[in-house]
């Protein structure tokens, strides 16, 4: 392996990947990420941390702590899983990716141990992280659970603070059938003494958190209930949010770059973290705040959340893929002007498919496509489940053919939306529309 391309092929061939595997990827348990991470010297050791767990909103809530701590001037590395375009995405120090020289030359230095220790894709990329950061030793480092939490590989860290954002039903099939069996799983990156954050209260979830928070002595904060948040609609290209911090009764505005409405469930708990760090004696301006919160994406490179990729018609793609995904960018659909609503949709095969797809208005003018990966749902298979609901659609071979055919039809007024799962948002040809930073 001479080249970043062939180093990239390898570990997607020769490693199992839970993007494109499914379950065959799935290791649950810590035993190869602490083996692992022991031979390269435990770079995990030498890193300050904020861990991000959750169903949804962990990711954008990641890159947004990572943004404000870049405006506060420290060197900030990013976790994040999974990647749209480059592999190399997931790590990230400042917003600017792993260089492609440094992947080559970590994997063919590792070979011999991933040879003896066959981690995962998962287990070596968050080991490559975690060197990545020790080695160019960043100030703090934000890293996203990958799924689960408490068997998650990233879980080998002894962060700062911890925060889960929201929970729903995601991935049964390795957490669990109730929002309660989930949450155990999720409650399982709090630690002894670590305070944790948990962005929004949920009835039946909440003791769950509590139950474990009490038992590892750990600050327990619900971010909702600390900072409350009023949306002040869109203003120009940012959403405008009031919010009000139960300490001395404060209000304050700021301006979100990330546009969804269902940021406003993120921002609380966002907040109520880098209030934490603060009282850690991390130097976090409240200027650095305001101007984070509007700077994630040019700042951490962050896509695919109600991402405009062109207007006229309105073109957007979305990642959100399960249930309570889907009602908030229903509920972001509802609050936009369109005249006609267009719906490119491909779906993962392991989804409760019928309970999505009732969800999704259904005066739209749907297109269903695939993705190219062993786990998509095929396209014949997703229009059976449009058939027994009655629903008309139009079949198209890829994500980007689908596109073409969208905005070769539709009107300067319409809706074109682009969802499903983050794998139909990674195959959008994001080069024919905005730049990518």
């Amino acid at each position: 392996m001479k080249t970043y391309a062939e180093t990239v092929d390898f570990l997607f061939a020769q490693l199992p990947v839970f993007q494109r595997d499914g379950a065959a990827a799935y290791k649950p348990g810590l035993d190869t990420t602490i083996a692992f991470c022991a031979e390269i010297g435990n770079p995990q050791l030498r890193l300050r941390c904020v861990h991000v767990g959750g169903t949804n909103g962990k990711g954008s809530s990641s890159h947004s702590i990572a943004s404000v701590l870049q405006e506060s001037g420290f060197k900030t590395g990013l976790y994040t899983s999974p990647h749209l375009v480059d592999f190399r995405e997931r790590i990230r120090i400042n917003g600017a990716c792993i260089p492609e020289s440094y992947v080559v030359e970590r994997i063919q230095n590792w070979l011999p141990i991933i040879d003896r220790l066959k981690p995962s894709f998962f287990e070596l990329t968050v080991a490559l992280a975690f060197d990545y950061f020790a080695e160019n030793e960043v100030d703090i480092a934000v890293i996203e659970v990958g799924m689960g939490g408490r068997l998650d590989s990233t879980n080998v860290i002894l962060p700062e603070v911890s925060l889960i954002t929201n929970i729903s039903l995601d991935h049964q099939k390795f957490l669990g059938n109730t929002p309660e069996a989930i949450a155990f799983e999720k409650a399982g990156i709090i630690k002894a003494g670590i305070p944790v954050v948990v962005s929004e209260r949920q009835a039946g979830v909440d003791a769950v958190f509590i139950e474990k928070a009490a038992a590892c002595n750990a600050p327990l904060y619900f971010g909702d209930a600390c900072f409350f948040v009023a949306d002040n609609g869109m203003a120009g290209n940012e959403r405008q949010v009031f919010v009000n911090q139960d300490i001395g009764n404060k209000e304050f505005l700021v301006n979100l770059s990330l546009t969804g409405k269902y940021q406003l469930k993120n921002l609380p708990g966002i907040l109520k973290v880098l209030e934490i760090l603060k009282g850690h004696g991390w130097i976090i301006p409240a200027a650095a705040i305001e101007k984070g919160l509007s700077k994630v994406q040019q700042n951490t490179g962050l896509m695919g959340r109600w991402q405009i990729l062109r207007t006229k018609p309105l073109l957007v793609c979305d990642t959100g893929h399960n249930e309570a995904g889907i009602r908030e960018l229903v509920a972001q659909i509802a609050a936009t002007p369109y005249h006609k609503l267009w719906i490119i949709w491909a779906m993962v095969d392991d989804k409760d498919h019928e309970k999505i797809v009732k969800l999704l208005p259904a005066d739209s003018t749907f297109i269903l496509t695939e993705f190219s990966l062993p786990r998509a749902l095929r396209k014949e298979e997703l229009a059976k489940i449009f058939d027994q609901l009655q629903l008309g659609y139009e079949l198209m071979p890829s994500v980007s053919e689908a596109i073409d055919y969208a905005l070769r039809y539709a009107n300067k007024g319409d809706l074109i939306l682009v969802g499903g799962s983050t794998f139909t948002v990674a195959e959008i040809p994001f080069h024919k529309f905005l730049p990518l930073h």
